[in-house]
């Protein structure tokens, strides 16, 4: 007996659905490609077409003397060092801030949680704003440090929320319950139990604060005053925005000023986007899982 094969057919209404759909995400991604392709072919074009703008999608004139100036420029170079030492510091203090917050609070065991998350979570909604902060962190002697971006906002409420209903839905009472049984005391029983089992939730945490310690600029241009502890995003501010640099005067003798220092900012943006934008197709989904664990029950 001959089997019928039954084929679904699309309404008309269906097909102009799907099909403006795909218009609009077509649009989108256009409009979020184009600024990323432009700005690498700027930065791989020669000085003049830049400046001239000849460059308006492919690389004309192809040139790398932006990233040599750049790769031979001392405070680009440091500043570089100095972002990557305040993400990788900054992720390891704000994770273990965190876990040592989020978990207590997961726990019913816990006297006055619920009453301290309120004060947690009253945080999202008032703050004491940008005078009072500066006065704190200049009342501890932390201006112009490296404590100053690594202390001051070392937790952020919402990444305590996610990781406090991923500890309430993940770590069952019961098994902590069995460790004191036998005998586990409570920094054995996190350093045993808790975090093998909290894996999703840490690479969730870590992106998350990484991704942040890296494009921040703000606290450094507040709270730091030495050029030799800028982080990079903030050499790029200034670059950007001032248009011009001391380190850069001896590159800038072989051209124009105006033609090196516009080809300058096109490179430095690749040089300081780069890491996220490799990394990120790789760890997306735990982005994703971020947001679905924030709204698990807790």
């Amino acid at each position: 007996m001959a089997t019928m094969k039954k084929t679904i057919r699309e309404s008309t209404g269906d097909r102009i659905f799907l099909t403006t759909i795909y218009a609009i995400l077509g649009i989108v991604l256009i409009v979020v490609l184009y600024p990323l392709i432009y700005i690498v072919s700027s930065s791989i074009s020669s000085p003049a077409a830049v400046t001239s703008g000849r460059v308006w999608l492919w690389p004309v004139d192809i040139s790398f003397k932006g990233f040599e100036t750049l790769f031979h420029t001392p405070q680009v170079m440091s500043g570089y060092g100095n972002s990557i030492f305040y993400t990788a510091a900054g992720t390891f203090i704000s994770v273990a801030m965190t876990v040592m917050i989020a978990y207590p609070l997961s726990r019913k065991t816990f006297f006055g949680r619920n009453a301290m998350m309120v004060f947690v979570t009253f945080t999202m909604i008032f703050s004491g704003g940008l005078i009072p902060t500066y006065m704190v962190v200049k009342g501890l002697h932390l201006i112009d440090t490296r404590w100053a971006l690594l202390i001051p906002n070392a937790v952020w409420v919402w990444q305590v929320i996610i990781a406090r209903s991923f500890f309430h839905s993940s770590i069952p009472d019961e098994l902590l319950e069995a460790s004191e049984i036998d005998g586990c005391s409570d920094l054995r029983f996190m350093r045993s139990v808790v975090i093998p089992l909290s894996k999703p939730i840490l690479a969730v945490l870590v992106l998350m604060y990484a991704v942040g310690q890296w494009n921040a600029y703000f606290d450094a241009l507040i709270y730091l005053k030495s050029a030799n502890l800028f982080p990079l995003q903030l050499v790029l501010r200034s670059i950007i925005i001032q248009n011009n640099s001391s380190g850069l005067m001896d590159a800038m003798k072989m051209v124009e000023r105006q033609q090196l220092a516009e080809l300058l900012k096109y490179s430095l943006i690749v040089v300081a986007t780069l890491p996220v934008l490799i990394i990120y197709p790789f760890v997306q989904r735990y982005f994703v899982q971020g947001m679905l664990v924030g709204s698990v029950k807790g």
